[in-house]
């Protein structure tokens, strides 16, 4: 007798879209599930302009292909991936019905700021997000931290809530990086306040003219871009800072190949993707202890720890790194070594087991 393949329905936006909700999508669906088949809904898509009234267009058409399947009863699981702000109501819908048609659903939280977001509703929408929320059968989060706030502040229990970091594709083999004339840093991602991108470009303003002639700063992602060109052009920074568009996988692989240094200042996180990727490609990383980070980057063993907002603090922090080659190469060994649990291979299987607890064939 054949093994029973299990449907599963992933919900979520569309893969082809930027940022870290997307690279998981595209880790699970690329990976191979022998008892397992996929099919993905996308409730929200791209579009040129990015008006509302194709956002709203896409959602309902979701809604309708859902109830199509559930009517149907040819899926055994959903699992919906879900963040903040307008994620949250349209995931709750597609919750709401899993648990009217008796469908085992998964909840995927990846928010950096659900908390912020949370704590602002009004009481009735909170009421109705932890009944919702505590009817599902799992919520996987990104960390410990993530864990505890969701069963003490949203009422899940600690059975019900599973911590999943992230998951990131490892090299297969990392750069040597002895002997560099110029220390080059990176930062990857949205380009904006929350992920901390003013406060590199002001920590890099305040180097010393000696340590800004010996190193370089990149900038690539989307976001308030204009704001992050002003504040070059406001700092005299022309010479020691580029700014990129996004970067695909493989233009980012050849940036992570080639600088010497990985940073992200950020005031809130879930558990960045871009962080564990730099990660894996052995870069020392400067941070902050915001979200899941502080779980898996320690201060002086694989990275250093900034307080978000403290300027002094990551410029003195770069300017360790400009001058003691040593320290960046066993921080980015460690790095390396620190985000093979997380391993795409890893991850999946971790999930396929959660996936087969709904499993009855």
């Amino acid at each position: 007798m054949s093994q029973y393949q299990l449907k599963i329905l992933m919900v979520g936006e569309s893969p082809t879209l930027r940022g870290g909700i997307a690279s998981v999508q595209k880790i699970i669906l690329e990976n191979t599930f022998d008892n397992v088949v996929f099919t993905h809904l996308a409730t929200v898509e791209a579009y040129p302009s990015d008006p509302t009234f194709p956002k709203v267009f896409v959602f309902c058409r979701a809604i309708v292909t859902l109830l199509i399947h559930l009517i149907k009863r040819d899926i055994d699981l959903i699992h919906a991936h879900i963040s903040e702000r307008g994620s949250v109501y349209r995931k709750l819908i597609v919750a709401s019905l899993a648990l009217l048609f008796h469908t085992p659903i998964i909840l995927h939280t990846h928010g950096s700021e659900f908390h912020l977001f949370y704590e602002k509703q009004p009481r009735i929408i909170k009421w109705t997000m932890n009944n919702i929320f505590s009817r599902c059968n799992k919520f996987l989060v990104l960390s410990e931290s993530w864990k505890k706030f969701y069963v003490q502040r949203v009422g899940l229990s600690p059975e019900q809530v599973i911590v999943m970091p992230n998951p990131v594709k490892i090299p297969l083999q990392a750069p040597k990086r002895q002997g560099a004339d110029k220390v080059k840093f990176i930062s990857l991602g949205r380009i904006g306040e929350r992920k901390g991108s003013f406060d590199l470009l002001r920590a890099f303003a305040s180097l010393p003219k000696n340590f800004l002639e010996r190193s370089e700063l990149i900038l690539a992602g989307d976001g308030e871009r204009d704001t992050a060109f002003s504040l070059v052009k406001e700092f005299n920074l022309e010479k020691y800072v580029t700014i990129y568009n996004w970067l695909d996988s493989q233009q980012r692989d050849k940036f992570l190949l080639e600088v010497d240094v990985f940073v992200l200042p950020s005031y809130n996180e879930g558990l960045p993707m871009a962080l564990l990727e730099a990660m894996s490609f052995a870069l020392p990383v400067i941070t902050t202890p915001v979200g899941g980070i502080p779980e898996v980057v320690t201060h002086k063993y694989n990275g250093l720890l900034v307080q978000p907002g403290d300027v002094y603090f990551l410029s003195e922090a770069i300017k360790n790194l400009i001058e003691d080659e040593s320290l960046r190469l066993c921080l980015g060994h460690k790095a390396a070594k620190s985000v093979i649990p997380f391993s795409a291979e890893k991850y999946c299987h971790c999930l396929n087991k959660i996936y087969q607890v709904h499993n009855k064939y």
